[in-house]
């Protein structure tokens, strides 16, 4: 009873071992996995790889976001899934491999020459004919000429009842067999390359070798030895970014949950760095000259490293990735916005963070530090200001009024770099970007352009832009530039607006110049309407307690208290007055300040109207200053790709293998030749001819027909229902 059950036992594991191997080793298990390859593939390239985790929730939601950090998809190549799938791949495919391999290498040695000869009536390409001479001397010649026609022979004597017969076996295309050697087993290669290349040897360290990704801020040099990798590690890809006038030697590994630092066996310096622009602001060139320090004998390597001429040493191979700021010294002037504190001045490098009060610099009150973190200085900004030229930009608006088949037709004729609107690139200067962070760790971010922009209305304005979230596009105030080419003027408009006495002053001026000393009577009633305008726009506060200021409290004041039919009459003559108050307001601080009155011509009049939308829309600024950029030292820093990749001669030799494979299996045929040679009777012998071929084809019957033609001087019998190769 035992011994039987043991059988049972034995036959049951024997016969789960075969199933298995036999799935892993089936075409349909390898192709399911190639499907989900490519699908995982597609969702790589579809899906941004290796972003902050915030950006897929802004992007996709909390409730995506999460599904896609559990599944990894924010990393598909590297995914314990994705490199799983490829090994079973491998192993499948080699399976394959070994299944069939040793048969298609047997069927290449034998020529099969044992086939009987009443098999060959059932091929499908057949034909019979009487030949000259006994049976020896026909399969002689026969031999001889399908040699010289480039086919492998093999001639064998047989007994039969009529006397001694002779089979001449032929074959040619065995490489057909090799090409699915070949095929296949470039895919292992491919796969294999992969894994090696991969993340596969650095996961199997943090596994096994006790390196964990390092998740904290703080210099290179401080980082404990479990989060760096030895320089002996046989695969990796890390990102090293050198400035302009240092050198590093350790390289970064961004995991799905931190990074990994990878020693290099030698130091990279970086001597100067190359950029040149296009017209259009985009990098035409840019390249690093570097110096290479070896670590064990101190050999230094000059190298120029360009976009795809990228430096080797070691096996190691450096490509040129991208460039960034390398920490560039900035000195900003702070500007308050709210009327309150007086300007002072900053410094600091880009990365680095200062602190500060709202009212100025120093510290105060926990709850009233800001922190100040210098985050990108561009001393390019090309921009495009073709659509706030003619027409603007509603000339590249359709209007259904009007059909001009001609310019719709020319629009879309001649060159190909042809557009349909004009293009006017402008580099309008530096800015600076940086982010203010408050006590409690909320921070915005902001864009200040260093010198005034002309926007295409000849009325230069200064370029103030904020966003809550980095998904955001930048929303910008405008203040206008004075005479001076400063904001100056507008932040003294601010500044009085919130003084009442400076505010009925700036009335009386305006009533004193707008009305005719012959009509007394209007004055009183127009001071006091400019004195409720200057108010309104000044900022009041509603009865929910929300100060509400600028041209949204004039419309709101007049949708309460004007009838709907005299809104419009109103409210031009209610901003009419606004801003002759306003002008005369500028006008008295100019000359309180010692500065050249303003001209009243356009010029003055477009300051004027940009000033009135500006102080409106200030209130919402969310700042209580701005950082203006007042000088800078620019220090380049380059991006380099550092990789060490031993599976990529693994991909390569693949890669020929797979051409060479499928140029085998589609172009080369595989066919079998056998001619059965009878005595017919004195000094001839009658031949039966049969072809087999693993592609039927219309050029194959042509081929087999001038083959018989030669060989037998006949012509193939037609073949009959049913017949088969």
């Amino acid at each position: 009873m035992s011994d039987t059950s043991s059988r049972a036992t034995s036959s049951f594991g024997s016969q789960a071992r075969r199933a298995t191997v036999e799935l892993l080793s089936s075409m349909r298990f390898a192709i399911a996995l190639l499907t989900v390859i490519c699908i995982a593939s597609v969702i790589g390239t579809v899906l941004k790889q290796h972003e902050p985790a915030v950006n897929y929730v802004n992007q996709f939601g909390p409730f995506w976001a999460q599904l896609f950090l559990a599944l990894k998809l924010n990393a598909v190549y590297s995914a314990w899934w994705f490199l799983l799938i490829l090994a079973f791949l491998v192993v499948s495919t080699s399976l394959c491999v070994a299944r069939n391999a040793p048969k298609y290498l047997a069927d290449l040695r034998t020529y099969k020459e044992n086939i009987r000869e009443k098999s060959l009536e059932a091929f499908r390409h057949r034909a019979e004919a009487d030949v000259r001479g006994n049976p020896e001397e026909a399969a002689q010649r026969l031999g001889k000429l399908l040699v010289t026609g480039g086919w492998k022979v093999k001639l064998q004597q047989r007994d039969t009842a009529a006397g001694k017969g002779w089979m001449v076996a032929a074959k040619a295309g065995a490489a057909h067999k090799l090409g699915y050697i070949a095929a296949h087993s470039a895919i292992v290669l491919i796969c294999l390359g992969g894994l090696f290349d991969g993340d596969l040897i650095v996961r199997a360290q943090m596994l096994f070798g006790d390196k964990t990704p390092y998740t904290g801020g703080g210099r290179v040099s401080d980082v404990a030895p479990e989060h760096r990798l030895s320089e002996r590690n046989p695969t990796f890809r890390g990102n090293l970014m050198v400035a302009e006038g240092t050198q590093s030697s350790t390289a970064i590994l961004n995991q799905s949950d931190g990074v990994l630092l990878q020693e290099l066996p030698f130091a990279v310096e970086l001597k100067k760095f190359i950029v040149e622009y296009y017209s259009t602001g985009m990098p035409k060139l840019f390249a690093s000259e570097v110096i290479i320090h070896d670590k064990h004998t101190g050999e230094q390597t000059a190298q120029r490293i360009e976009v795809n001429h990228p430096a080797h040493y070691k096996g190691v191979e450096i490509y040129q990735s991208s460039f960034d700021d390398g920490g560039s010294a900035v000195k900003m002037r702070a500007v308050p916005m709210d009327g309150t504190g007086k300007p002072f001045m900053v410094e600091g490098v880009i990365g680095g963070t200062s602190e500060f009060t709202r009212t100025g610099a120093g510290r105060g009150n926990a709850d009233d530090t800001l922190t100040l973190e210098y985050t990108a200085l561009r001393t390019i900004n090309v921009e495009n200001f073709g659509a706030a030229k003619g027409a603007g930009a509603l000339a590249s608006a359709t209007d259904v009024r009007k059909v001009d088949l001609k310019s719709a037709i020319d629009a879309r004729l001649g060159a190909g770099h042809k557009t349909t609107t004009e293009k006017e690139l402008r580099n309008i200067g530096p800015s600076i970007g940086y982010k203010l962070r408050d006590a409690s760790g909320q921070a915005r971010e902001y864009q200040n352009y260093m010198m005034p922009v002309d926007t295409g209305d000849g009325n230069p304005v200064f370029l103030l832009g904020v966003r809550d979230n980095p998904v955001d596009a930048f929303r910008f105030l405008r203040v206008p530039a004075d005479a001076e080419g400063s904001m100056d003027t507008f932040l003294r408009l601010r500044v009085a607006l919130a003084d009442p006495a400076l505010r009925e002053q700036a009335a009386r001026r305006y009533v004193a110049t707008a009305v005719d000393a012959s009509r007394p009577d209007l004055r009183e009633p127009l001071m006091q309407s400019a004195l409720r305008a200057l108010e309104m726009y000044a900022g009041t506060t509603d009865d929910a307690g929300v100060k509400v200021g600028g041209l949204q409290a004039i419309a709101r004041f007049m949708e309460q208290n004007v009838p709907e039919a005299e809104r419009s009459r109103a409210s031009e003559v209610l901003v009419r007055i606004l801003n002759g108050v306003l002008f005369e307001m500028a006008q008295s601080l100019r000359e309180k300040n010692g500065l050249k009155p303003m001209e009243n011509d356009a010029q003055t009049l477009a300051f004027m109207t940009q000033a009135v939308f500006s102080l409106s829309d200030a209130q919402f600024y969310p700042a209580p200053m701005t950082f203006m950029l007042d000088d800078f030292t620019h220090v380049q820093a380059s991006v380099f790709q550092v990789t060490r990749g031993p599976g990529k001669n693994v991909v390569y030799l693949g890669c020929l293998f797979l051409i060479l494979g499928i140029f085998a299996m589609l172009y080369v045929r595989d066919r079998r030749l056998w001619i059965w040679l009878a005595p017919a009777g004195e000094g001839s012998s009658h031949a039966t001819v049969a072809l087999s071929t693993n592609r039927q084809t219309m050029e194959g019957d042509k081929d087999f027909a001038m083959l018989t033609e030669k060989l037998i001087g006949a012509q193939p019998i037609a073949r009959r229902p049913g017949a088969s190769e």
